[in-house]
């Protein structure tokens, strides 16, 4: 499980994204869990999964050959945890879980810090951080390594060798 904790905004996405195709090609098997702050829809009004959820079904799974999808209505008024969501995340095939979001969690995480957006650094206040990719140069204290946020492929060495313990192909 690895984490990337950063402000809204700060490209967790993009480099997420650009992260991937790299494990990926090291024959890792890769999950992703991302938290949002927002109310948001993955079907589509008049297709059946949302006609099944409209009409009050609390959980709906589709499955075809290819892929299997879970929409779930969650209920309350409290953040879903991270804990929560990893029990109902098949890991059973999967080699590495990367999580976007829950940065107020305590597990393994990257930072992601761009100076110019006048945030603060996280990894002060949370010590589960391992490492910060930034796109310039900080003075960190041991034992955070600064990454290249501008250069993917050293940060999947960085999670490949350090992190995972492997040799990259």
């Amino acid at each position: 499980l690895l984490g990337f904790a950063a402000f809204s905004g700060s490209g967790k996405t993009t480099l997420i994204t650009q992260l991937i195709p790299i494990l990926k090609r090291n024959k890792l098997r890769i999950g992703l869990i991302k938290h949002s702050h927002h109310n948001f829809a993955i079907d589509k009004p008049g297709k059946d999964s949302f006609r099944f959820r409209e009409a009050g079904a609390d959980s709906v799974m589709l499955v075809s050959r290819q892929r299997r999808a879970i929409i779930t209505e969650i209920t309350g008024d409290q953040e879903p945890s991270l804990e929560q969501q990893l029990r109902h995340f098949d890991q059973t095939a999967l080699d590495l879980v990367l999580v976007e979001g829950f940065k107020a969690v305590k597990f393994p995480k990257i930072e992601i810090h761009r100076p110019k957006f006048g945030k603060p650094l996280l990894y002060p206040e949370d010590p589960s951080i391992i490492a910060v990719a930034s796109d310039a140069q900080l003075k960190l204290p041991e034992p955070l390594l600064l990454l290249d946020l501008n250069n993917p492929e050293t940060i999947a060495n960085f999670i490949l060798n350090q992190f995972l313990g492997l040799k990259n192909d």
